[in-house]
């Protein structure tokens, strides 16, 4: 007798992985371990791991919408500078308390996301890639042309930000804003977790492998896609803001392609797909860029091309895909002995 085919495009073994939503497993342990580590064995290097800490966050917004929605887009950056903007803004003129400039970020951003998505995600393949592209190309000519708001090629800048909760100032070592931001990137993994293990994420993952399908179970297609999309630009705006925070500074580069080229790499290195491959991949790229400018400030990008390359054709499913084939090796292994 013939088996009845998965209605949702994924597999039993899929299903029972996502549906595992609260459990606190041995990669949180990890990385928990590795961020306590860092701030009391490398003090010195708390700016870069509050950089890693932003960018991992918004490697996990685009990995909600391209990882488990399918959304194909290269204007995630858009997001992160509307964020940026929107904190910047907020503690210029209404209030400095970082918190809500978080909050104020993540609504700006889900908002554009949700106008946006309403109209780009109605394409599909090469022309929703060049939507989005557009999208983000607009808001920055935007931001460059409204210099009298935004600071236009100068940046946005002489605003500051109050201690957080009051008590807890950011300092010059940058140990305030280290912590602040990995508490942050805890609560959107948290977040980014639950969403993707849920009904909604499942049913995510089914439109990205087929969306006829799901269109003809009943399921709005465009709306389940539009909701997505602005979550993860919420998520983003997430991270811009908290980079605007941190360095009291936004810039057109924000805005600007090579950083929706940077968080593509991420997750390439990492693995799409998988949460935990945007905090290795951001971990990887953001250490390696670093590192390659050290050693030759003039030719960096071809050494850094050159170990991307290396790391994507040893491990074509990034290297979190690379882990999880060999454990399930291993097991295997277990199994029949």
């Amino acid at each position: 007798m013939r088996k009845p085919e998965n209605t949702i495009g994924t597999s039993v073994p899929e299903m029972r992985s996502a549906l595992r939503t609260h459990r606190f497993g041995w990669f949180e342990i990890v990385m928990l371990v590795v961020f306590v580590a860092v701030y009391y064995l490398l003090p010195g290097y708390l700016p870069l791991a509050t950089q890693v800490a932003i960018m991992i966050i918004f490697a996990i917004s685009l990995d909600l919408a391209l990882g488990y929605g399918g959304i194909e887009t290269l204007g995630h950056t858009v997001f992160y500078g509307i964020g940026g903007y929107a904190a910047g803004l907020y503690a210029l003129h209404v209030w400095q308390e970082p918190i809500s400039g978080l909050l104020v970020a993540a609504i700006a951003a889900g908002i554009f996301g949700t106008v946006s998505g309403v109209v780009v995600l109605r394409a599909k393949g090469l022309t929703l890639v060049m939507l989005t592209l557009a999208c983000a190309t607009m808001v920055h000519e935007f931001a460059n042309s409204m210099r009298a708001v935004t600071g236009g090629d100068d940046g946005l800048s002489g605003y500051r930000i109050d201690p957080v909760f009051g008590l807890f100032r950011f300092d010059l070592f940058g140990r305030t804003a280290y912590i602040y931001s990995v508490c942050i990137l805890i609560v959107v993994f948290l977040i980014a977790r639950v969403v993707a293990n849920s009904n909604f994420g499942l049913t995510a993952r089914g439109i990205r492998s087929n969306a006829q399908r799901m269109q003809l179970l009943g399921v709005p297609v465009l709306n389940r896609l539009v909701l997505l999309y602005a979550i993860s630009g919420a998520l983003a705006g997430i991270a811009g803001a908290l980079s605007a925070q941190v360095t009291k500074l936004v810039g057109l580069n924000t805005l600007a392609f090579t950083l929706s080229g940077n968080v593509l790499i991420v997750l390439i290195l990492g693995g799409i797909g998988r949460l935990y491959g945007a905090v290795i991949g951001s971990i990887v790229f953001v250490v390696l860029s670093d590192r390659a400018a050290a050693i030759d400030p003039f030719n960096w990008l071809f050494i850094l091309g050159g170990l991307i390359v290396l790391t994507v054709w040893l491990a074509p499913d990034g290297i979190a895909g690379r882990f999880s084939a060999l454990t399930q090796q291993l097991r295997g292994r277990e199994r029949k002995s």
